[in-house]
């Protein structure tokens, strides 16, 4: 099978367009040449911009995709001018993400008013844009709901993603605990720590990627992929500090006293879990040991700091003077 990737050189991108190669597949990845993996020097590289793909026509047509793999689609216009340039001669998979629930605007909104888990038919968000006037340059026309409505009505594969971790996470999900870890503290203020959220090791999500990419049989199909256990925060917390052998502790304070980073470990009213059955049921995918996928991710993290690093503890201090 011929596979395009439309981004695929970081994260989960990068990990699926290596097994996919690993499996047999011909694959090209279409970037703007900003990253270079090592490990992927054996893939067709087409150098290009996404939002210019007539400049690159040629070489995809050469190419001859089977499939074409939206990994970036950030916005509607993203996935009409694929579509558009592309046509529907193609097989589509799109990354989605699981923010297109309504639970997850009642968690962006700070209150609690849907049921979980959110299976693929549950309610979506009624408003669009969450992020408008958050992010300036992106907020404004961020929406994975408008990106599944093209891609779907062109028969596209949608692949939900959660809460995502392991080595190479730009977002650094488990940094709220390790940055304290790096910085050799040895009490960290945490809340309550009871919401649940489901999230998805590299490897697994690459891996549920790949095998939707394969089946030709799932056209127009949505699927949330995830983990089947969830941890609320509290052990989610401990289990990080064990990944890295530390001897620090998780000192429980005032929830309205933690410091900003740390605010996922106090009350959260919406929690925020996927059902993730119909993956395993028609796709096939399977979960990696939980300590063994956080020992991978803790050392990358710990190996790999980012080249901002806080040394101002004050807001931990004030805190831990208020542990309960």
């Amino acid at each position: 099978m011929k596979i395009l990737t439309i981004g695929g050189t970081i994260f989960i991108g990068r990990r699926a367009v290596r097994m996919l190669k690993d499996a047999g597949h011909d694959v090209a990845v279409l970037h703007r040449g900003t990253h270079e993996p090592d490990d992927l020097t054996d893939i067709v590289h087409i150098h290009g911009d996404r939002n210019d793909l007539p400049s690159v026509r040629s070489e995809i047509d050469a190419f001859g995709p089977d499939v074409v793999w939206d990994n970036l689609a950030m916005f509607g216009k993203d996935a009409q001018h694929v579509v558009d340039t592309l046509g529907t001669d193609v097989r589509y998979v799109v990354t989605s993400s699981c923010d297109v629930y309504k639970a997850y605007g009642a968690l962006h909104a700070g209150v609690a008013t849907e049921p979980t888990p959110s299976d693929e038919d549950a309610a979506v968000r009624p408003e669009r844009y969450p992020y408008k006037g958050q992010i300036p340059g992106f907020g404004d026309e961020y929406d994975k709901l408008d990106v599944e409505e093209i891609y779907l009505a062109a028969g596209a594969t949608v692949l939900r993603y959660p809460m995502c971790y392991g080595p190479n996470d730009g977002q650094r999900r488990e940094w709220y605990v390790l940055s304290r870890v790096h910085a050799g503290r040895k009490k960290i203020p945490v809340g309550s720590g009871t919401w649940l959220t489901t999230k998805g090791y590299v490897e697994d999500i690459a891996n549920g990627t790949k095998l939707a990419i394969e089946n030709d049989s799932v056209r127009g199909e949505i699927f949330n992929l995830g983990e089947r256990l969830v941890y609320d925060m509290g052990q989610w917390s401990k289990m990080i500090l064990e990944a890295a052998g530390s001897d620090a502790e998780l000192v429980r304070v005032a929830d309205d006293k933690l410091p900003e980073d740390l605010g996922l470990t106090g009350l959260v009213p919406q929690h925020f879990v996927t059902d993730c059955s119909k993956a395993r049921r028609l796709l096939g995918t399977t979960d990696s040991d939980h300590m063994e996928a956080l020992k991978a991710t803790v050392a990358w993290h710990l190996a790999n700091p980012p080249q901002q690093l806080n040394d101002d503890w004050s807001a931990d201090d004030a805190a831990l003077e208020h542990a309960l």
